[in-house]
């Protein structure tokens, strides 16, 4: 249980974790790259280990030298060994859709499995397109895990995704990194770019188009080892910045977030309600935009979020909900249906738990509508429903509220944000 008091007052200088997206992604891709990689500043959250355990699992040398800094030994796209027992990715769906697309090329036999909140998640999006390519995957009924997966020789191919999903286009394109035919993936919409800006920075032939990306055809490929310095989570500093927007005095520096502008739509959103935030520092750290973010309490806007910018920012619906609850006027989420299958069904236990605490607030089958401004009494428990961003959407909710409130099942926090507490004891002590 995560008490969380009312608080006037969000002010300080910090720094969020780094970011998830980029942390697995440069774990998995150092791991098949020929020789020695270094990361900096990655996420040690249990998402991110659960990649990092896989990847031990899977024979690859990882060492820690420091809080954050890692030493990968790559054993290049052939290098990977047969795991002696399942490989546990705990509550991450980004570790299971992208090794579900790496080991389906491989030349050995893998189960990959999770938690009870993991193993509810749909997989048939990633296991359709791989099968196409002439994967052998198994699954529960539905493509439900675990997944049962019999390494194959694979076949390039296009392939026009249903949705604009960060997961999907990169399981898609690590399966094809071992074919030697062009793959072509054609997008909807933008989403988040990390692999392939970081596929390209390791010697991968590929062209990133407005709609497609474009893996040239390849009779070897193979990926060069790299450093790289891992931002701050957006994701994560959404949450900070929605606290320093709500409190009614106080000034908050976000340091070193990351600004890709494939995850940036959260700060379109802020920006469109009238936020108060400045972008200092914008640099290029390691081939990804990042700045300093400066927060200040805003009198807010209700507004719409829809359309394209639903890919870019997701993961940061929930937090959004919060802020319009106190916006003036009324804001409407909608093309957001993917947030029924995240950890949980995120409509539904955002809609239940502000309900809950007395907000008046409409369901749709594709997102809300809160009208605002609105009073939150507080003063009982609410749920997380093992779903972190929840989890910390309700703590910035209670420092609004009159009484405060309690989430309940609050450790599932740590998948993303492990010293999240910590730091938001910081910004209003």
């Amino acid at each position: 249980m995560f008490k969380v008091n009312p608080a006037d007052k969000i002010s300080g200088e910090i720094r969020v974790p780094g970011d998830k997206s980029i942390s697995h992604r440069s774990l998995i891709l150092s791991s098949i790259a020929e020789g020695e990689s270094k990361i900096e500043g990655l996420l040690e959250a249990e998402d991110c280990l659960s990649t990092m355990g896989i990847m031990r699992d899977l024979g690859v040398e990882i060492t820690k030298e420091q809080k954050g800094k890692y030493t990968v030994q790559g054993k290049g796209l052939n290098g990977l060994e047969e795991a002696g027992n399942v490989l546990d990715c705990g509550n991450s769906g980004t570790s299971m859709r992208l090794l579900a697309g790496l080991l389906a090329s491989q030349d050995f036999y893998s189960v990959l499995t999770g938690d009870h909140s993991l193993r509810k998640r749909p997989m048939q999006r990633i296991i359709g397109p791989l099968s196409e390519m002439g994967a052998k995957i198994w699954s529960r009924r539905d493509g439900l895990a675990p997944l049962s997966i019999k390494g194959q020789q694979l076949e390039g191919m296009q392939y026009e995704l249903p949705v604009a999903s960060a997961q999907l286009k990169s399981s898609i394109l690590l399966a094809a990194l071992k074919t030697e035919a062009e793959t072509v993936i054609i997008e909807p919409a933008v989403s988040r770019d990390h692999t392939e800006r970081m596929l390209k920075g390791a010697g991968i032939d590929l062209e990133i188009l407005e709609d497609r990306i474009i893996l040239k055809q390849a009779e070897k490929r193979s990926l060069k080892p790299f450093e790289i310095k891992v931002p701050g989570d957006i994701s994560s500093a959404a949450f900070f910045i929605a606290a320093g927007l709500l409190a009614a005095e106080g000034e908050l520096l976000i340091k070193n977030v990351g600004i890709n502008q494939t995850r940036s739509g959260f700060l379109e959103v802020v920006e469109a309600m009238n936020g108060k935030i400045e972008l200092l520092n914008k640099r290029d750290q390691g081939g990804e935009p990042t700045a300093d973010i400066l927060v200040k309490p805003s009198n807010l806007e209700g507004t719409e979020v829809s359309g394209e910018v639903i890919p870019r920012l997701i993961d940061e619906i929930p937090i959004i909900s919060v802020l319009a609850v106190f916006a003036e006027g009324k804001t409407v989420i909608k093309d957001a249906e993917e947030l029924r299958v995240k950890e949980t069904d995120r409509i539904k236990a955002v809609v239940n738990e502000f309900r809950r605490l007395g907000i008046e607030i409409g369901e749709n089958e594709d997102g809300m509508e809160i009208k605002g401004p609105q009073q939150v009494e507080g003063g009982i428990e609410v749920e997380s429903y093992h779903d972190h961003r929840i989890a910390m959407s309700l703590a910035v909710m209670a420092l609004n509220s009159k009484e405060g409130i309690a989430i309940n099942g609050s450790e599932i926090i740590a998948t993303s944000f492990p010293n999240f507490k910590e730091l938001l004891a910081e910004v209003i002590g």
